[in-house]
């Protein structure tokens, strides 16, 4: 049996599914076609639920819950790896919803973890999450909301963090934040979606235990990152959480589930 994979091209998700598309775990009879795209781009496609298994932004999850069935493996999920709101000048709190800001995509979980603690900026610009910095830099924007390999970028080139949206959401919760996750099809057979989230648990393992292999995949879809820069971010979002969820991890979800229903986004 053959089944679409969506993930992106970012290290901590090349990372998690090297082993499970390269053949060094028994994958059980399954075999899966890779989607690479940007995580955007999935949050989009499963509104249509149009793939097996992708991987989504949490809350994009929250929308298509009655299409996906959340994987106790393979999410980004911890502390201190939250989105940072950041500027090239100094912007006070009180500034921020008089500005313009750039954000990685309406369906990420980072424009709904601003949309929390920031309802009244109003004027987003949507921008692949790669540009955000860039706008900021020349100006297209006043600030900028950052993920993944941007966390650790962004001071050299002369940007200011702003405040870091993951911290707020601890301090308000205390609790890890839920980023992104795996999730499958609720058209699939439950046995199925069962072994393809303990495929994912075997291919998280499998790559702990084998870093030097599974890295040269990660570099096949980061050739312009310095791989000090991917292993950061694989550290960073890669956790015992990406194994399993766990009482905590669960305990994370539901919070922020919850939380995102009260939040209107602006389009």
């Amino acid at each position: 049996m053959k089944f679409t994979l969506g993930f992106s091209p970012c290290p901590n998700d090349t990372f998690i599914f090297y082993a499970l598309l390269h053949n060094k775990i028994d994958t059980q009879g399954l075999e899966f076609f890779p989607v690479i795209e940007d995580v955007e781009s999935l949050n989009r496609k499963a509104f249509a639920g149009s793939l097996d298994i992708t991987k989504l932004s949490f809350a994009t999850y929250f929308h298509v819950q009655h299409l996906y069935h959340l994987l106790d493996s393979g999410s980004a999920l911890g502390n201190n790896c939250g989105p940072l709101l950041i500027s090239k000048r100094d912007i006070s709190a009180e500034e921020i919803s008089k500005c313009s800001i750039a954000i990685p995509g309406i369906n990420t979980t980072a424009n709904l973890l601003f949309s929390f603690f920031f309802p009244k900026a109003k004027n987003r610009r949507e921008l692949l999450f790669s540009e955000v910095e860039d706008a900021v830099l020349n100006g297209t924007t006043d600030l900028g909301v950052i993920i993944h390999e941007n966390r650790f970028t962004y001071k050299k080139r002369g940007l200011k963090k702003v405040v870091d949206l993951g911290e707020l959401w601890e301090q308000a919760t205390g609790l890890p934040i839920p980023l992104g996750c795996i999730a499958a099809n609720k058209n699939l057979p439950e046995n199925i979606i069962s072994t393809v989230s303990s495929l994912i648990r075997e291919s998280v393992l499998y790559a702990f235990n084998n870093p030097d292999e599974v890295i040269l995949f990660v570099k096949k879809y980061s050739q312009s990152m310095d791989e000090e820069v991917m292993w950061q971010h694989i550290k960073l979002y890669v956790t015992n959480y990406t194994v399993s969820l766990g009482e905590k991890g669960n305990e994370a979800v539901a919070e922020f589930l919850s939380q995102a229903s009260a939040v209107r986004l602006p389009k």
